[in-house]
């Protein structure tokens, strides 16, 4: 059996297991719909604190919930790792959430590969996934590692998008990780510090940041590519 036949197999008793478990077990049911409106309030306190209610199991809730988001894009995360600094502490909350991050780009990514670019339209939206397609056709193989970099685009569509082309999984998962590594690191320090007024001001500023390191990254390939076409 190939690899894709494997993951395509692996994926159909994923969904199917997901599926009768929200059915037919009270517990998962109750931990899916509370955890997806708690996701999609957008608000911090309510999620640190659906989170907390799990005592010993909360860094487990928090993982199953990065994933969660990431299957039902484009929630945002960076309001997960925020409250994931808020809770555990900028270092296993950022690690946390960079796992955990991970992990959901991993799925999303496979998913896309196995089920195909029809099914990837109806995650994500039609106009979503063609402008992720956009990025592509502009920025090539460096596509993964400078959206990663950019706040403003979503980071699930991408790792979609990125599965219905033939970038290779290794590419894909290296860029990722480098790629969302700063943005993880700062917003862990801010969510664990800085609430309020002053957590939006930080934030604001992140962005910028972001934004003046993909200037200088876009700016160094087409320098590069010039000097190529010379």
């Amino acid at each position: 059996m190939s690899n894709l036949r494997r993951c395509r197999a692996g994926v159909i008793m994923l969904a199917i297991t997901v599926v009768l478990a929200w059915a037919f077990i009270p517990a998962v049911k109750l931990f899916i719909n509370h955890g997806v409106a708690a996701l999609a309030s957008l608000d911090q306190q309510g999620i640190e604190h659906f989170i907390r209610a799990w005592g010993p199991q909360a860094a487990l809730v928090s993982f199953f919930l990065m994933i969660l988001q990431a299957i039902i894009a484009p929630l945002p995360a960076f309001i997960l790792t925020f409250a994931n600094a808020s809770l555990f502490g900028a270092f296993w909350g950022g690690l946390l959430s960079w796992s955990s991050a991970m992990a959901g780009a991993t799925l999303c990514f496979y998913l896309a590969r196995v089920l195909g670019r029809e099914a990837v339209e109806k995650l994500t939206g039609k106009r979503v996934l063609e402008s992720m397609d956009g990025f592509f056709a502009r920025y090539g193989k460096h596509t993964i590692l400078i959206c990663r970099l950019l706040p403003f685009v979503p980071f699930d569509p991408i790792s979609y998008a990125a599965g219905l082309t033939a970038i290779r999984f290794r590419d894909f998962f290296l860029a990722t990780g480098l790629g969302q590594l700063p943005a993880t690191v700062v917003y862990s320090l801010v969510g664990s510090m800085l609430t309020g007024g002053t957590f939006w001001f930080v934030t604001g500023l992140s962005i910028l940041f972001a934004l003046s390191v993909l200037i200088i990254m876009v700016k160094s390939l087409w320098l590069a590519r010039q000097k190529n076409e010379h």
